[in-house]
């Protein structure tokens, strides 16, 4: 692979945050890149997906990451455990660090602290709108809990990220996964085009990309109107 698309990609956030774990692989050849290894569902590869979809250089990406969707039925809960961990951690207005995710027969039930009410009460809401996710028993307790430190220069989210992250939890959520959003990043400011099927819908997808890591603002310039499905 390309040294420089190489070094961009496991420099970004989305890859030493979410995907160092994973024994990834790619081949670049003139810009396009083939992604190639094991990844627990669907989010994962899409998160991968579109960190380097973004990075410049690449012109295509040939994604044949595959995933342990095929595991057994009563493995099923811990997919959904980790795709509810997964999007939990990419706002920053949930306390991810504190939170516990044990899963059931599809039921999440939500263990550890919150620094308020309106924190638990957000938490429930993100894992509930979880694809797969049936209910949500949230036994988080209000305690005391220090607010995160600020992010230094250094340490800014970089644009890529951003937008993986963006487009991932778009997908991820149930009540926006099938709306069809364009997502650009710059500097942190994420601009969000496509058709929402009504105003409500346009207003949950500026609140859920509002709280993700590394977005600084939204300009939604979406519009409202009948969503053409093939």
């Amino acid at each position: 692979m390309n040294i420089d698309i190489e070094t961009s990609f496991k420099q970004t956030y989305v890859y030493k945050t979410y995907l160092k774990n994973f024994s990834l692989s790619a081949e670049d050849k003139d810009g396009v890149v083939t992604l190639k290894g094991t990844v627990p569902d669907e989010s994962y590869k899409a998160l991968a997906l579109e960190t380097m979809t973004n990075l410049p250089g690449v012109t295509r990406v040939d994604n044949q990451l595959a995933t342990k969707a095929e595991v057994a039925a009563d493995n099923a809960d811990t997919w959904i455990g980790r795709k509810v961990m997964l999007s939990l951690l990419f706002y920053r207005n949930v306390n991810f660090s504190k939170t516990t995710v044990e899963v059931k027969d599809g039921i999440v039930t939500l263990k550890g602290g919150a620094s308020s009410m309106a924190q638990k009460e957000l938490t429930a809401e993100y894992a509930l709108d979880i694809e797969g996710v049936k209910g949500v028993k949230n036994e988080m307790t209000v305690v005391s809990v220090p607010e995160p430190a600020e992010r230094t220069e250094g340490q800014k989210i970089d644009d890529a990220s951003v937008t993986a992250q963006v487009k991932t939890a778009l997908m991820t959520h149930h009540s926006t996964s099938s709306i069809r959003t364009k997502v650009e990043t710059r500097d942190g400011e994420v601009t969000l085009t496509g058709i929402a099927r009504n105003a409500a819908e346009k207003v949950l997808v500026t609140k859920l990309v509002t709280g993700i890591q590394g977005v600084t603002s939204v300009k939604n310039h979406m519009t409202v109107g009948e969503v053409r499905t093939k």
